[in-house]
């Protein structure tokens, strides 16, 4: 997820104090396997559960890099 932004990704992750972007980073991951989980079957989701599941995680995708250009221009 966003490669340009992989050392800035990093730094934020490790010495950041942007709690905001640490809880959304983990919600996209944990949103993730939720999804990955779902649609292998092991957790019989259905297809209106994952597509929810998908748009929740488009939508902090798009919080995530608000925050990353932000943040690239503030540094």
């Amino acid at each position: 997820m966003f490669p340009e932004y992989r050392d800035l990704i990093t730094k934020l992750k490790t010495e950041g104090d942007n709690h905001r972007f640490l809880h959304l980073f983990e919600k996209h991951n944990d949103l993730d396997h939720q999804i990955t989980a779902l649609e292998s079957h092991d957790a019989g989701g259905t297809h209106a559960e994952i597509e929810t599941l998908k748009k929740e995680k488009l939508h902090i995708k798009d919080e995530l890099y608000t925050i990353l250009r932000q943040e690239s221009t503030a540094g």
